[in-house]
């Protein structure tokens, strides 16, 4: 494709824009440390394989699968409210993926930037703003509202076309929103991590070289 021809470009944010993918796994963590090594080692498994997801569905999912009670709305809050004090201030510290911030830069004013992320709309709001990163993108997305949905509205409100909308992302979560849209998808997958996505996805170990021109994505 004419590089010219890419219209918007979509990151996710832990894993793509910052390193701070560990940050919530401690945070998962502290929340079910109670309950025992076993329990905490089923929480953080499951999280790290379903990067992405938002931790109001992953809180939900714990409690009834996993410690096979329901999830009260009192204990919900309770539970988000201490989650986002463990993780805010870290993920606002947090290192960029390299390249990631260089990438932006290239970027802005050229192609539509815009974050689709599983964190919740005012907390990435906010570490977005205390980054110093908000005039980079036209908008950020968060939850409760998926993914899926998020990319559906972006691309149809200001008429992209699906297959020229970059979706980056470091998850199967981020891939399956991707492709069930239409966009074009590139996963990003550290040095030594195993690689999530089927092997026809293109991957990136960070946002170095994604083969970004300077106008548009070439190279996929």
């Amino acid at each position: 494709m004419n590089p010219r021809e890419y219209e918007a470009i979509i990151f996710d944010f832990d894993g793509v824009l910052a390193e701070s993918v560990d940050v919530k796994t401690r945070a998962f963590a502290e929340l079910y440390a109670d309950y025992g090594p076993e329990m905490v080692s089923r929480v953080v498994a499951h999280h790290l394989a379903h990067g992405g997801v938002s931790r109001y569905e992953k809180l939900r999912y714990y409690h009834e699968e996993f410690l096979r009670r329901p999830l009260g709305e009192e204990e919900r809050q309770l539970l988000l409210e201490r989650f986002e004090n463990l993780v805010e201030d870290a993920v606002v510290a947090s290192d960029w993926v390299s390249g990631a911030r260089e990438c932006l830069e290239q970027h802005v004013g050229r192609v539509p930037l815009f974050v689709v992320s599983g964190t919740p709309q005012g907390e990435l709001e906010r570490i977005v703003e205390r980054r110093g990163i908000a005039r980079y993108f036209v908008s950020v997305h968060g939850s409760p509202l998926g993914k899926t949905a998020h990319l559906r509205n972006i691309i149809g409100q200001r008429g992209f076309r699906p297959r020229c909308a970059v979706v980056i992302g470091d998850s199967m979560t981020d891939y399956d929103a991707a492709m069930e849209v239409g966009a074009t998808f590139i996963g990003r997958v550290p040095t030594g991590a195993d690689n999530p996505f089927p092997p026809a996805v293109s991957i990136v170990p960070d946002l170095t070289d994604l083969g970004l021109g300077a106008s548009g994505v070439t190279g996929l």
